[in-house]
């Protein structure tokens, strides 16, 4: 499968271009981490007057590929474990961060936080993943590992 590691402008979560999508704008947050604020749109819920969970997940997965997008790597979510706190009413503020916890040569361990309002809010939903460097091997600051020895 070809893989090209650039911004698209129709992705769901912040592509300007899709007209279905969420528009949330991630800005750099440190070195190794992304932040963003997105309103729960009534168009995105699930239960009526409710978030649906699978965009305050999709908002956390964002983040953690802005990650490293602002340090020139391109990833790609390999796992992810996520926990629902509270359910998000529509028309509330979210403030969406994420950051790098540690790398291992391809991969990366990372966080992310859903908190209402700011940085320092109710804490809504939370996600832990490992994330995958899609550079090609010999390419970019992070060349594939080596295989070990038989």
């Amino acid at each position: 499968m070809a893989f090209s590691p650039t911004k698209d402008s129709t992705c769901f979560v912040c592509g300007p271009d899709n007209p279905l999508g969420l528009h949330v704008s991630f800005e750099r947050d440190g070195e190794a981490g992304s932040t963003a604020v997105y309103i729960a749109r009534k168009e995105h819920s699930g239960w009526n007057g409710i978030l649906h969970g699978g965009v305050t997940f999709s908002l956390m997965d964002e983040a953690f590929g802005w990650c490293l997008f602002f340090r020139n790597i391109p990833s790609v979510t390999a796992r992810i474990e996520t926990r629902f706190h509270k359910p998000v009413a529509t028309g509330t503020r979210l403030h969406i961060r994420a950051w790098v916890v540690r790398q291992r040569r391809r991969l990366f361990d990372a966080r992310a936080e859903v908190r209402v309002g700011d940085a320092e809010g109710l804490l809504v939903a939370e996600s832990d993943a490992v994330l995958y460097n899609v550079t090609p091997a010999g390419d970019g600051p992070n060349p594939a590992p080596r295989a070990e020895p038989e």
